[in-house]
């Protein structure tokens, strides 16, 4: 009964640790939701009891090439609500050659609960998934995994989970030194902050604020709805967009306290019906943009990396203006460069569109729009290199592997169509 002296030690260290963050907005929701964790926190022996599997295969030869580039993928399992025909059983690993494209058959490395979205601690020895689901039994909150990464295998073992501090975990960063780890919980909308142990568990939330009010649309925006959170170059700031408040939330952050409070300009605002999705920094800090999923744009910021302060200068379309049929966005990446920007299109498109960047005002060109060869790109990245990009379609469990044009930025289609079950996120480990 390991299992069960680890949740006994998790709700020991959470009442050691039940203290508030002071935020402005902290209500009395948020205390609830913060008492609950306690209530709930038993039921989380199910991640450990999920995610205490893993593939101990080793890597190929080819994987331990010079120019292989190991990276995961975060999918969604059967029974959570978000698959979709796909029998998914948690985390997948695979290897691209980043000299021809060719990417290995994804293996099985961790078994969990829909762990959709992950973060790499930049030791490289620690990778971090949400456990991406409404409501467990006992408890009404998700769950946080972590794993320590066998550097030459690449294989996770589970470390320990923690609870989410909300509902519907469904994005995750980690601060640039590697001490905390931040969650966008969906369906309650509140962000939420766990310290990093110096063995790289996750310590119980030790700081937690819930999001309050709703948007203009009735259908998708009657309450908050935390989608992300990412952490700015500069490592001073949180910032979390959320689709049901059309609003970007900006937190300074306190890592002596593992706490967060509002920045001095708190919120950036979004144009109605928009719901702000997910966001990429340039590389020089100075410009931000959001991908909103309702409305199919990208609006561009000029970013104060001194207080945190959001200032739009541009909002452009991710679809053609005469495009007829269903819609929705989903990632959006930078590439490594900074001269290109990247997100995919849902619904009837099935797309990825690409815009250049101007380096001295931050705007955005449009300059192409390749498909994906599958449905509901919900995630893609870019290598390293700088070279390929990988898109996961969701709903035909594939991924498609694309060379990069790096004078133009345009994709080319390499053929290579890899099979995984409901891919959602693409993370890349990097050398």
């Amino acid at each position: 009964m390991i299992w069960v002296k680890q949740q006994r030690e998790i709700i020991s260290g959470v009442n050691s640790r039940r203290r508030h963050c002071k935020l402005s907005r902290m209500n009395q929701s948020t205390k609830v939701i913060v008492g609950r964790i306690i209530a709930g926190i038993a039921s989380c022996a199910i991640f450990a009891i999920a995610g205490g599997c893993s593939s101990n295969k080793p890597t190929s030869a080819s994987e331990n090439s010079p120019t292989a580039e190991r990276f995961y993928i975060g999918t969604f399992t059967p029974g959570t609500g978000m698959e979709t025909t796909a029998t998914s059983k948690g985390i997948y690993m695979a290897s691209l050659d980043t000299a021809t494209g060719k990417v290995s058959e994804p293996t099985l490395v961790a078994e969990a609960v829909s762990p959709s979205f992950l973060a790499l601690n930049p030791n490289h020895r620690f990778l971090y998934s949400v456990n991406e689901i409404d409501q467990l039994p006992i408890s009404k909150f998700g769950g946080v995994s972590a794993y320590s990464i066998d550097t030459a295998t690449g294989a996770l073992t589970f470390v320990n989970q923690q609870p989410s501090g909300g509902r519907g975990p469904t994005h995750i960063s980690i601060d640039k030194d590697g001490k905390d780890v931040f969650i966008a919980n969906y369906a309650s909308g509140a962000v939420a902050e766990l310290p990093v142990k110096a063995d790289g568990s996750l310590d119980a939330p030790s700081c937690i604020d819930q999001h309050q009010g709703h948007g203009s649309d009735p259908a998708r925006q009657a309450g908050p709805h935390a989608h992300s959170v990412y952490v700015d170059p500069g490592n001073k700031f949180l910032l979390s967009c959320d689709l049901g408040l059309d609003k970007i939330f900006v937190y300074q952050l306190d890592p002596e306290h593992n706490q967060f409070k509002p920045a001095e300009a708190a919120t950036a605002a979004i144009a109605d019906k928009s719901g702000p999705r997910h966001l990429a920094f340039d590389p020089s800090g100075k410009h931000a943009y959001v991908v909103s999923e309702m409305a199919c744009t990208i609006t561009a910021f000029d970013y104060n990396a001194v207080n945190g302060a959001l200032s739009e200068i541009q909002t452009i379309s991710t679809l053609p203006d005469d495009f007829k049929g269903e819609k929705s966005t989903a990632e959006i990446r930078m590439h490594p460069s900074g001269k290109f920007l990247y997100n995919s299109n849902r619904g009837d498109a099935n797309s990825i569109t690409v815009y250049s960047v101007d380096p001295d005002s931050g705007k955005l060109t449009f300059v192409d729009r390749t498909g994906t060869q599958g449905r509901t790109p919900r995630g893609f990245n870019i290598d390293p290199t700088g070279n390929w990009l990988i898109a996961g379609n969701q709903d035909t469990n594939t991924i498609a592997i694309y060379r990069i044009d790096t004078d133009t930025g345009k994709l080319q289609a390499t053929g290579q169509i890899v099979s995984v079950p409901t891919p959602v996120d693409v993370l890349f480990v990097g050398k």
